[in-house]
């Protein structure tokens, strides 16, 4: 599977079967090209119209399966969003 494959996909969080966006980009490790985590904007700042402040951090091991047209995720969000810098 191609990195343009997963960012056309829905992410979903199985705890609380909300959309948490597509995938924007992916973490991989440098020494062995494993991918870590998975990176998703978070919500807009103000009507999703001035930007974002914070994005989901997702660990490989917290995806469940990847479908055909969406990745299900078992993450709590509180502890997923980080500021972005």
């Amino acid at each position: 599977m191609r990195l343009l494959e997963i960012r056309q996909k829905e992410v979903i969080n199985i705890r609380t079967c909300a959309s948490l966006g597509c995938v924007m980009d992916l973490l991989i490790d440098e020494k062995n090209g494993c991918i870590l985590a998975l990176i998703i904007p978070g919500p807009g700042k103000f009507c999703s119209v001035l930007g974002r402040d914070s994005e989901y951090i997702i660990p490989w091991e917290q995806v469940c399966q990847i479908g055909r047209d969406i990745i299900l995720v078992d993450i709590d969000e509180k502890e997923c969003r980080k500021k972005c810098e």
